[in-house]
């Protein structure tokens, strides 16, 4: 639980799927950067191991293994690389929602440092890899490359930020939770969705801050607002509906709400694939932000509390969630919600879209006594008939377990 949140500086609360990105890679006395795919759709690619350049308006595989390499190769300050040779395997369903291109920055990154023979921990890998994500140009926030790294087998983990730490969060016994692709595929990195939503938080946050006497400028997560208020998310919620609007912001009014000019919103607080856009929703992404960084504290308390009806109590936070992501982060699809109406219909106790949105997967907790039924019945209402859902559907229905972080296997 917590979509969309950990860029706004909140909680989350994710699991590990046991899916994997496995590197196999050998260092060689050039300079060059082999990189070579099991997958025939995923062309090979080479470049020198030195001043990597990395093309955001093409977010090619190979980018998000350069975003990795290069992520430790300015932590060190490092001029002169080795080259090495790699190839590249996994079974994560890719433009899903299930991190697979942060798992790829992840295992670049782990890959280079241990080729290098230099030694970071779990915790400083997860940050270098949060950042040098962005250099594909996704704004996003810290939760899959710090799952990646911190997870262990059988727990879910509450990951907290600034510093970033994770907290095991035993999930209850009796009950699975089960991935199915909607076959729609999202590359957060191909479209501007998901740096609008970013923008749209930020600019929620700075309206937020002026509206209550803030230093609205140094502002930039929502997460900052309520920590400089010093007052709970319950109550976060009733200042936005006091001080913001349903009705989609202008440029304009922004300016207007903020004191500044088109050129200032243009050039100091837009990013550059937002630049273009005219209206903001500011009141509705606001929302979703307070009440799923609650309901993310709200699960975790269930957790811990174990009462019989925890399964019940989940399901709804995961229903809570998803709905707030169709109705107020708007970050859903036609597919998915028709998948999360299916699954309930057939016994999930909750679901969810999962990752980023627009398509991908959703997650559901199914109790573990009709696992089978459920599996079956999603078949034959998603899958069956349809016969690209189908083709895929090896990898698009499976129930999984919380699984490790990541590791390396040295040759013996």
């Amino acid at each position: 639980l917590g979509e969309h949140i950990d860029y706004c500086g909140y909680s989350v609360l994710p699991m590990a799927v046991e899916q994997d990105m496995l590197i196999a890679v050998g260092p060689v006395k050039t300079q060059t950067l082999q990189l070579a795919n099991t997958d025939p759709l995923y062309p090979d690619f080479s470049t020198t191991a030195n001043n990597i350049c990395i093309d955001k308006t093409q977010p090619l595989w190979h980018n998000y293994f350069l975003c990795g390499f290069k992520g430790i190769q300015e932590h060190f300050g490092l001029t002169q690389l080795p080259g090495m040779n790699c190839l590249v395997d996994g079974n994560i369903p890719p433009s899903s929602g299930l991190s697979s291109s942060s798992a790829l920055v992840c295992c670049a990154g782990l890959v280079t440092l241990t080729v290098l023979g230099m030694r970071l921990s779990k915790v400083e890998l997860a940050e270098i890899c949060a950042k040098s994500e962005r250099y594909i140009g996704t704004e996003g926030g810290g939760m899959d490359q710090s799952i990646s790294f911190l997870a262990e087998e059988g727990t879910a983990k509450l990951i907290e930020f600034s510093p970033l730490r994770a907290t095991d969060v035993k999930l209850p016994s009796g009950a699975v939770f089960v991935i199915a692709n909607s076959c729609v595929e999202m590359n957060k990195a191909a479209t501007s969705h998901f740096n609008v939503r970013v923008m749209e938080c930020r600019l929620a946050a700075k309206v937020l801050a002026k509206h209550k006497g803030l230093q609205w400028d140094k502002v930039l997560r929502l997460e900052e607002v309520q920590s400089e208020l010093g007052i709970s998310l319950e109550e976060m919620l009733l200042v936005t509906e006091d001080a913001l609007h349903a009705e989609p912001y202008s440029r304009e009014e922004i300016c207007k709400c903020l004191g500044i000019s088109l050129e200032e919103l243009r050039t100091q607080i837009l990013s550059p694939n937002t630049q273009g856009e005219l209206t903001f929703k500011l009141y509705q992404r606001a929302k979703h932000v307070y009440s799923e960084a609650a309901r993310v504290l709200q699960f975790k308390q269930v957790c811990e509390a174990a009462p019989d009806n925890a399964v019940q109590l989940l399901g709804e936070l995961m229903n809570q969630s998803h709905r707030s992501c169709r109705d107020m982060y708007e970050c859903s699809c036609p597919e998915l919600d028709q998948l999360v109406d299916i699954c309930r219909k057939f016994g999930a106790k909750g679901s969810r879209l999962t990752g980023a949105g627009w398509g991908g997967c959703t997650v559901s907790l199914v109790p573990a006594d009709t696992l089978s039924s459920f599996l079956a019945s999603v078949h034959e209402a998603y899958y069956q008939g349809n016969m690209s859902r189908l083709a895929r559907e090896k990898h698009s229905l499976f129930a999984t377990k919380p699984g490790g972080g990541a590791l390396v296997f040295l040759e013996a």
